[in-house]
């Protein structure tokens, strides 16, 4: 009973895998990666390459800026100054920060303008705002979401719906909280949100870039068209994403017999390169930017390169409100929530997209 009881408690993963071409009309993977909204580390891993072309290396180095908060009140986010300035003239990205999902009150800003809550019982009360319980609660209902559209509040700021949201926020119960706050508008200036926010403590971030050349790295062989592998010929999509997170993590692939610390292998069949570049970027990075490194890259096969394939991976905040879209998101044992391109020289690509128990199946 003992051990069946581990196994129940054991924290629940789920991995979608799918196969596509960039040239297919109905490809997802813009959408895909558009949607999903917060994301802290954005990764990258190119076989047989020794150094990155000057191009990709600026693209890497423009993936800011953001910008930290301090005690930002939460009235300030739906002001008719704040909805007209960042909301209407781009897309505006808001996550609460140094804050725990299953344990806090927690609040997402979307591009879109959805402002969603994720709220303990009583501060729920206290709002006064109409939501509904979380569906991760259990039982006991101890966490309930609240959306607000704030582009449909600013058709009518005379509306009792505003003044009622306002009220709570200013009055009713007044929320502070550190933010991490982005801005995408490619037709204004960078500075506007430090100026916007000039009375608060904020502070300008540009994200952390750590580039590496790895030698002599043991490869799976994969072939686009076997996504479950091919015995003998090629590995399966499971395999690589288990490779990729050690790669990654700096683990050792050689499975020796004096290691206690992994006996992790390369998956077989594989290959090994002389040298592969591995970038990672950490910070609050958005989709807007993701998308233009997933173009780049497909773009990188234009050219004769020894590279069979390159991959892109992305691994989203573990305390977002949010995982894709307004698809709700808990923490429970992991709180992971990320996604991985196998782009091919063909243009073909595997997806990979993997979340934790407390979450919906990605789309």
């Amino acid at each position: 009973m003992a051990t069946l009881r581990r196994l129940r408690e054991a924290p629940r993963h789920l991995l979608v895998c799918e196969k596509s071409n960039f040239g297919n009309r109905k490809s997802r993977h813009r959408h895909l990666v558009q949607t999903h909204y917060y994301n802290y580390r954005v990764s990258f891993l190119i076989p047989e390459c020794g150094i990155l072309s000057e191009e990709l290396k600026n693209l890497v180095m423009q993936t800011g800026p953001y910008y930290f908060v301090k005690n930002l009140p939460l009235h300030e986010l739906i002001t008719p100054e704040f909805i007209s300035t960042f909301i209407k003239k781009g897309s505006c990205y808001a996550l609460t920060c140094n804050t725990n999902i299953d344990e806090d009150n927690t609040v997402a800003l979307l591009p879109n303008g959805k402002l969603i809550l994720s709220l303990d019982k009583d501060t729920y009360e206290e709002t006064g705002l109409q939501g509904h319980p979380s569906q991760f609660s259990g039982r006991k209902i101890m966490k309930f979401i609240v959306s607000i559209d704030l582009m449909e509040l600013s058709l009518n700021l005379d509306s009792k719906k505003y003044e009622r949201i306002s009220w709570s926020f200013k009055e009713k119960k007044p929320l502070k909280f550190d933010f991490l706050l982005a801005w995408h508008n490619t037709g204004s200036e960078e500075s506007t949100m430090m100026s916007y926010f000039s009375k608060y403590q904020i502070q300008e971030h540009q994200p952390k870039v750590a580039l590496s050349a790895v030698r002599d790295l043991q490869c799976p062989v994969l072939q686009s068209s076997e996504l479950e592998g091919a015995p003998e010929v090629s590995c399966q999509a499971l395999e690589l994403f288990d490779w990729l997170g050690a790669v990654f993590s700096n683990v050792s692939l050689n499975n020796e017999p004096n290691n206690f610390i992994s006996t992790y292998c390369c998956p077989q069949p594989s290959t090994v390169v002389a040298k592969a570049y591995l970038c990672t970027i950490t910070g609050f990075i958005l989709p807007e930017k993701i998308c233009l490194l997933l173009e780049h890259l497909c773009h990188y096969f234009d050219e004769l390169k020894l590279a069979p394939w390159v991959t892109l991976s992305v691994q989203g905040f573990a305390d977002s409100p949010v995982s894709w879209g307004k698809n709700e998101h808990g923490f429970w044992k992991g709180g992971e929530h990320l996604y991985n391109f196998v782009i091919f020289n063909n243009q073909d690509y595997w997806l990979q997209m993997a979340v934790g128990a407390n979450d919906h199946c990605p789309p």
